[in-house]
């Protein structure tokens, strides 16, 4: 399955946070806009970089326009000592069992090293993609092009 393009209907999901809680992407957009973030694998170095940017720069991120979660194949628990570890302060969703499906989902499991590659999805209220960026492991994303995009969204 190839990754939603620009204009597509976001596929819907429901996966549960680092504190066992169950968030769906319908909860997400129902009132502003949601960046959906995969990335491989948590303690890693370059995803802990790229999470770090989010926590770092958090008002960007997450505001009345905007709601960010993060999404990797980790178990609810390896993603909550991260989280103790970090201090991310925004959703860490678990797409642990069945292993990958909401990263299969948007095409960007990589089903060899059964791990989200870096998906990037800018999901506006309705449901559609409006912005999208794909990288490789080892690849470090740029997040200029949601902001941009928000930007662009939001007539700011």
């Amino acid at each position: 399955m190839s990754a939603p393009s620009v204009g597509d209907v976001a596929p819907p999901f429901a996966l549960t946070n680092q504190f066992g809680k169950v968030v769906t992407l319908d909860e997400l957009r129902a009132e502003r806009a949601a960046l959906v973030v995969f990335y491989p694998f948590a303690f890693s170095g370059i995803c802990t970089g790229e999470l770090q940017e989010i926590r770092d720069d958090l008002a960007r991120f997450q505001n009345e326009h905007v709601n960010t979660v993060a999404i990797s194949a980790d178990p609810m628990f390896a993603l909550r000592a991260w989280d103790d570890q970090e201090a991310f302060f925004f959703p860490l969703l678990s797409d642990f069992w069945p292993h990958g499906q909401v990263a299969r989902s948007y095409g960007v499991f990589n089903e060899q090293g059964g791990f989200a590659t870096r998906g990037t999805f800018l999901v506006d209220p309705d449901g559609v993609v409006q912005w999208s960026l794909v990288k490789e492991p080892g690849e470090r994303r740029d997040f200029a092009g949601f902001h941009a995009r928000l930007s662009e969204l939001i007539g700011d």
